[in-house]
Formats: structure tokens, sequence, C-alpha cells
């Protein structure tokens, strides 16, 4: 059956969702297609998901320690429940999803449930449905990158390795844990099931962890990993997976180690294999797009993982509403100068702007400021003094340079930090607001 739309949105996570709501609310007839999950990896099987274990693993810390705040608790009798846990996950992500589900059918834009092919710059065939339309936004997002080792398929296979999507969802808590891959993924669920008393292992094949963090940052997170008892093995380059065995390479040396589950977090790819017959400009990062989230294709658009360009669910929604706004007449552009990143472990980490080694790189004339949180009343009193906030600025005019925190509530103090640069604030204007 021929339908005919003014845009089409291939992909449901939070850049195609949010474009597809955007457009609606501007006059558009939109369709949005979605294969798996409306709400994409980030509302199923990636950050919110990853949040509420986050939270599950953090009262069952302070309900152990509750000693701290004054309160006897029999440890021996607190357990962890993985079940009622990941119950509790499934739970908010239904919730999550119904919401956006419901969004979608308020501001009339028409779903279909399946796989869209698409076939040139104005169609789409999902299932027995051709799609007609003006413009194309590809949104498909991205999946873990599954290195080449000996071993990792068969692993897969028996449910001794997983992915992140497999992570979320265990019945029972692993003793021993090898992450693969030190970068953010890897830290939050070494987090997560450090917290849970699972024996973590983070094997990295980097000279470090978190290689795009402020270094005094990565040192603090790393001090409080090893105190959560998290073993950190750098430049150890994984050579073969025998079931439950992880042979690695460490200064010319094999080393084994046995473990009872195994996480693969090396990264992400773009999703692009099923575009390529349309002649864009795709490159090992991801589909090419200029900063109006053009491709090389008059008429097809591309925003979130698929491109490469920054993998973080607020960047897709960004990059969506950009994307429609310019299909619709309007002229917008998208700044990732003022990018806020985070990191959900124990405690949270969040930036935005440059680290103090871009700034020393760059020849900067900058200045450094750091206050301790344990010198917070509010920290002390909440028992979560550790970390510190870290200000670069600009020496001349005070211009907030960049923002980096580890502590409690990160991901939210560092909103203070974005508005200053998102309103060409300075310092002294932070200083100046009464709080």
């Amino acid at each position: 059956m021929m339908k005919n739309y003014d845009i089409d949105i291939d992909g449901a996570g939070p850049g195609g969702y949010v474009a597809a709501i955007k457009a609606a609310q501007l006059g558009a007839k939109v369709a949005l297609i979605e294969k798996e999950y409306i709400g994409g990896v980030c509302l199923n099987i990636g950050c919110i998901p990853t949040k509420s274990l986050i939270k599950s693993a953090k009262v069952y810390k302070d309900i152990i320690n509750g000693d701290n705040y004054g309160i006897d608790v029999d440890v021996s009798s607190v357990k962890p429940n993985m079940k009622k846990i990941v119950n509790r996950k499934n739970g908010i992500v239904n919730k999550l999803t119904s919401g956006v589900k419901f969004l979608l059918e308020k501001n009339g834009v028409k779903v279909f449930n399946g796989y869209g092919s698409v076939k040139d710059n104005n169609t789409v065939i999902v299932g027995e449905d051709i799609l007609t339309t003006e413009n194309i936004i590809i949104a498909t997002g991205a999946s873990p990158i599954i290195p080449p080792i000996p071993g990792v398929k068969e692993a897969y296979s028996n449910n001794v390795l997983m992915t992140s999507k497999e992570a979320l969802s265990l019945s029972e808590i692993p003793q021993k844990l090898a992450i693969i891959g030190g970068g953010v993924i890897g830290i939050e669920f070494a987090s997560i099931y450090s917290n849970l008393g699972t024996e973590v292992t983070i094997l990295e094949r980097l000279d470090n962890i978190l290689v795009n963090v402020d270094d005094e940052i990565r040192d603090t997170l790393l001090k409080t990993l090893k105190k959560n008892k998290v073993k950190i093995i750098t430049k150890a380059n994984v050579s073969s997976i025998n079931d439950k065995e992880i042979t690695y390479q460490l200064e010319g040396k094999d080393t084994l180690i046995k473990v009872d589950k195994i996480l693969l977090a090396v990264g992400m790819k773009p999703n692009v294999e099923d575009f390529k017959h349309l002649n864009l400009d795709i490159t090992k990062q991801g589909i090419n797009v200029n900063d109006k989230m053009e491709t090389n294709i008059k008429g097809i658009y591309a925003i979130g993982d698929v491109t490469g360009k920054i993998m973080l669910a607020h960047v897709a929604s960004s990059q969506g509403i950009v994307a429609v706004e310019n299909i619709m007449g309007k002229v917008k552009q998208m700044d990732y100068s003022k990018i806020p990143s985070c990191i959900y472990g124990y405690p949270e980490i969040a930036m935005i702007g440059i680290t103090e080694q871009t700034a020393k790189n760059q020849n900067l004339d900058y200045k450094v400021s750091k206050f301790p949180v344990a010198a917070s009343g509010k920290a002390l009193a909440d028992g979560e003094f550790e970390g510190f906030i870290k200000i670069i600025v600009d020496k001349e005019y005070g211009e907030l340079l960049g923002m980096h925190i580890i502590a409690s509530n990160a991901t939210e103090l560092i909103s203070e930090g974005i508005m200053t640069m998102e309103l060409e604030g300075t310092v002294f204007d932070m200083a100046k607001a009464v709080h």
C-alpha cells in the first residue's frame, strides 16, 4: 500500500522519536519506523535501565553502611535480589516507553513497527507498505563492537560472554566478572556490580581507562574503584576466550584468569550497513553530515549515533530537532562546543568544555580553581563527600572554558556550567549569583 509523508524517520530512539514529535508539532506529516524498541537503546537497553541498576546498587551499599548514619543493620541478612532489581528496571522501562508511545500518538505521528528499507531519497518500504516522502531522517543508532577475538562467539552462545544488553537482565549476581574495555560503559557496570558484591576485573588495552576524562578526575575515580576492590589492568590485550577463561597479553606475557561472566564493552559502531547502496558519504565513524544534519544526498538527513559525532542520547535529540527545523525551513546548526557528558559511577562524573590537558596543549592563558566536596556541609550531611569540582577559565576575561565534577549528583551540578557557557557568562557571573 502506497502512503505519502513529509518526513520518514528510520529509528525511534532519543533522536528519532524527538525528531518525530518536533516535526509533527511544526505541521509535518510524519512516519516513524522502528523494527524493535520504541525509545531505542537508551530507554530499553542503555541509559535508563543502567541508571535503575545503579540506584539499586547504591541503595544496597547505603543499607550495609547504615552504621555510618546511626542505623543498626544486621548486614548478614541484607542481600541484593537480582531478579527483583531487574523487575524494577523493567517496570521503569515499560513506563517510559509507554509514555513515548502516548506522546507520538497524541502528536499524530504514524508509527510503523518493522524494518524500514530505504530504497532511495523518496522511498521507504516497511513490510507491505511503500512510504513516499520528501525527506528521510536516518536515526538507526549503533551496536556493540564484537572484536575478532578467538572464542568470543562461542562464549556468547554459551551465555558466558555478554554485551551491555544482557548485563542488564541477569538473573543472578556473578561472583567474578571480567569487563573487556575501560570506557564509559565498562566503568558504569564495574560500579554497579562491584557495589553488589561482585569481584570485578577491568581489562583495558590502552594505557589508561576513560582517556578523554580530565587527568585529576580520572585519578580520583581510580582510587574509588580500587577502594571498591575493582581490579584494573591496563595495556592488557585479550588474545583468546575459552568459555569462562580469558587469556590476555601484558608486557609480552600471557596471563589467564577465570571468571563467571564476561562483559564485552569495547565501544559501539554505527548501524550503516543498510544504507551503503544509497551512495551516502560514509566513513569509519558513521554517516557524514554537516552542521544542519544534511548528508551528501538531498533530502536525506542523519542524526544520533549513526553519525558517529558524539554518541550521547541528548546529542541525538538535539540533532533531531536541528534536522527537523532545517527541513521545515528554519536555518539551524548544531554546536558541539557546549555538549555536557557524564559517567554514572560512584561517585558520578560530569564535564563540559575542555580539560586542563587540552588547555595546556593549546597553550591557552588559563587558570584552574578547585573545590573539594568534603568542604560542603550538605555533602558531609549526606555522607557523600568524595570528589571535587574543577573549573578552567580564561585568565583575562574569566570566560568559562571547562567544568569537571566528580561528586554525588555531579550530573545535576554540571547544569550550572552548561548555562554559564551557553549564555557566554564568566566565572565572575557564577560567583556573583546568590546560591
